[in-house]
């Protein structure tokens, strides 16, 4: 049995950071195993130019620990007001990576994304032009539709219909939580990529439902049937270039996880690669972590995998903190329910 793996250093390709305090208690969590993350822009109020990217990009970097090696990657949300020509100056002086669609009303802090898809249709089409790719929170937000559905409807109501409208546009499925999305992600071409989070190779449904309610394993997209979360780690430990690591680590308060109705997010920045390291051990495939975590991802956004390396090793239980505090609050570190047995090495 392997007890010591060297991987390059891995980036997170969908992370919140939030602001203010949140931003300060969670930045040094991310920043001590991951040299670069996409960051989502959906603060209050979102941001949607790139003067909002670089002002939220310094707050960010005057959070992080003195000596921290971390590059964040900012990116726009995008809105039916959103400028095409802001957005090419802001991608072509690298201030920005992506951008990041959210149907409006389907997650944490969406009110002002996409209703009529029609509306930014140019700004899909000048970024196709320009090759900056575009993130997807990939739901549907009708009431009919059943919400463990959602995503499946969303490929076939909205993203496969972008996507012919829009050729050449660069898409990441973010956080895909269902067999309809490997699916659709691996038969997707070169253009195509696909996050999958931490915690959504670790639970299912019945661990948020099942024995009484558990308000920290609820997440947007919440977590489905365990057909699909098989479905999740077989394409992820597959070695397929496609499919690439973003936690979707979402910090909230104690008290707003568990509210009457509850804030979704899962906040896994803390033991990530420990939980991944053990998963991949059950799967019988620890030489392809390092695909997932600091290969595919760099290779999707055409950017160099990082030189650096992180050493995990094998041994007793690894204690992690169960919470983090925050001038806001306690945040509540994620749990898999199972002891760790990979360490980062410091």
């Amino acid at each position: 049995m392997t007890d010591t793996l060297t991987l390059r250093t891995p980036d997170d390709w969908h992370l919140h950071l939030r602001d203010g305090a949140m931003l300060r208690a969670v930045a040094p969590e991310t920043a001590r195993h991951f040299a670069r993350a996409i960051i989502m822009p959906n603060l209050v109020p979102p941001v949607v130019t790139g003067a909002d990217a670089a002002a939220y990009r310094d707050r960010i970097l005057a959070a992080l620990p003195k000596g921290a090696d971390f590059t964040p990657l900012m990116t726009l949300y995008l809105t039916e007001d959103t400028d095409p020509d802001d957005l090419a100056r802001a991608y072509a002086d690298g201030l920005i990576t992506a951008v990041k669609l959210y149907p409006a009303g389907a997650t944490t802090n969406s009110a002002s994304g996409v209703t009529n898809f029609d509306k930014v249709r140019a700004v899909l089409e000048k970024m196709a032009e320009i090759g900056c790719p575009l993130c997807v929170h990939g739901e549907v937000t009708d009431s009919e539709i059943d919400i463990f559905d959602r995503e499946a409807v969303f490929i076939d109501r909205v993203l496969d219909p972008i996507r012919r409208a829009t050729p050449g546009l660069r898409v990441v499925m973010e956080h895909i939580t269902t067999m309809q999305g490997v699916e659709y992600a691996t038969e997707g071409g070169p253009d195509l990529g696909a996050t999958i989070t931490t915690h959504h190779l670790v639970i299912n449904r019945n661990h948020i439902l099942a024995g009484g309610i558990k308000p920290h394993y609820y997440c947007l997209p919440v977590a489905k049937r365990e057909e699909h979360r098989i479905a999740l780690r077989r394409a992820a430990t597959s070695g397929d270039p496609t499919f690439f690591l973003g936690t979707d680590s979402a910090p909230h308060t104690d008290a707003n996880k568990l509210l009457p109705c509850g804030c979704a997010g899962c906040f896994t920045a803390t033991n990530t690669m420990s939980i991944l390291a053990q998963v991949f051990e059950e799967e019988g495939t620890l030489d392809r972590l390092e695909s997932f975590t600091s290969i595919n991802g760099p290779k999707f956004y055409r950017l160099p995998a990082n030189e650096g390396t992180i050493t995990l090793t094998r041994g007793d239980p690894v204690a992690y903190p169960s919470r983090i505090e925050t001038e806001d609050g306690p945040v509540t570190v994620f749990d898999p329910g199972y002891p760790l047995h990979w360490r980062v090495e410091p």
